[in-house]
């Protein structure tokens, strides 16, 4: 198979595994409305998410360093499935949601960084960092199309929303294992999380780790909260489209300035490029934040800072890989994949509960310092990548 046709497939896979990535983030005003649930509670829900993905990551992915990563794919998806029907079924309560997210989320664990890892299984030479920028890219249209999808599904019924999620991963199955051939693995074992952290002794490694946490901080918190914001927005005057479809093209810009800034970034100083990209995006947290009450200014706003938010996602993966070995790449995968994730799985619950702080989601200045909360991190982390 010719390396297009692999990236090909893998992005297509790739979005069919995500379906019902941004269910609960697209439902949350509703379900946060009809549970009776705080802003930390709605929360530590779509956090939940991010917790069982980090849970999961260092054993699914550590595991594409002894087996063929389609197979971890394969059985992922079925997690995944499991997870979005099962909501769909028997959650109605905090820990009913949270439990079953964690369940969705730990299927995405065995796909995303374990499709990384089959695409750079398969595929060599210099156009890897492009391709890299290509699957990672997609993760935004699988989110956008799962907003759009779950929004849409849900003027029907909320819990049809979370069965069509359940859906799309068995497409990925049939992708996965029809369209790639199978390959040897590099490694021979699968470390243990202390054996995985290892790599954090090498200092490359060890800053693009820092990194990716503090942009996953800021991105999993703006899609797990960027449907309530917009919900909030529409209160206050006339948004044109709604939350939940709104939510989806603004994650929609952030494909391709993914792509250019990896381009960017490998024909500049990718440190320095990530540098400037996460001090602009901590910034525009806060700006976003003060625009809640304006529903026209906040979209201008949202599509500048979903850009810039999504402009050094690909530049800090290919950086990762460019600088991992590749007999180790997948415990590299792991922990970089945990520790974001695990920022992913804080920053949602953080954010929910500032917003309590500051007056709940009926409350401007609330919004304000919640969105504000998701750009600390970005305007720390250069310290981190500049070492």
């Amino acid at each position: 198979m010719k390396d297009s046709s692999i990236i090909l497939l893998l992005c297509v896979a790739a979005v069919f595994s995500m379906t019902g990535f941004s269910t609960w983030p697209a439902l949350l005003p509703e379900l946060q409305a009809a549970w009776g649930l705080s802003g930390k509670e709605a929360g530590a829900i779509g956090g939940s998410y991010f917790a069982g993905y980090m849970l999961a990551v260092p054993v699914l992915s550590g595991l594409t360093d002894r087996m063929d990563a389609r197979r971890v794919y394969a059985g992922s998806c079925l997690l995944a499935s499991v997870g979005h029907v099962g909501f769909a079924l028997f959650a109605g309560d905090l820990v009913s949601a949270c439990l079953l997210q964690a369940i969705g989320g730990a299927g995405l664990a065995g796909t995303y960084m374990p499709g990384l890892k089959a695409l750079t299984d398969r595929v060599a030479g210099p156009r890897l960092p492009r391709y890299i920028a290509f699957y990672t890219s997609t993760f935004g249209i699988g989110a956008a199309l799962s907003y759009a999808l779950s929004g849409w599904i849900a003027l029907i019924d909320w819990r049809a929303a979370f069965v069509v999620g359940g859906i799309g991963p068995f497409v990925a199955i049939a992708l996965i294992l029809r369209g790639l051939r199978p390959v040897a693995p590099h490694g021979g074992h699968v470390p243990g999380v202390g054996a995985q952290l290892a790599v954090l002794k090498d200092r490359a490694v060890r800053g693009y780790v820092l990194g990716y946490s503090a942009h996953c901080w800021e991105l999993f918190g703006l899609r797990s909260w960027i449907v309530g914001l917009l919900a909030f927005s529409a209160t206050q005057g006339s948004l044109p489209l709604a939350p939940a479809t709104a939510a989806a093209l603004i994650n929609l810009v952030g494909i391709p300035a993914s792509i250019l800034g990896n381009e960017f970034a490998g024909h500049h100083d990718r440190r320095r490029t990530i540098l400037v990209v996460m001090l602009a995006s901590g910034v525009l947290a806060w700006a976003v934040g003060a625009a809640a009450s304006w529903p026209l200014a906040l979209l201008a706003l949202l599509v500048v800072y979903q850009a810039v938010v999504m402009a050094d996602s690909a530049a800090l993966t290919a950086g990762l890989v460019s600088v991992a070995d590749p007999a180790r790449r997948g415990a590299v995968m792991a922990v970089y994949s945990m520790a974001g994730f695990g920022a992913g799985f804080l920053s949602p619950l953080v954010a929910g509960a500032v917003l309590d702080a500051g007056g709940g989601s009926t409350s401007a200045l609330g919004w304000m310092l919640a969105t504000g909360s998701l750009g600390i991190f970005c305007l720390l982390a250069p310290l981190a990548i500049k070492r």
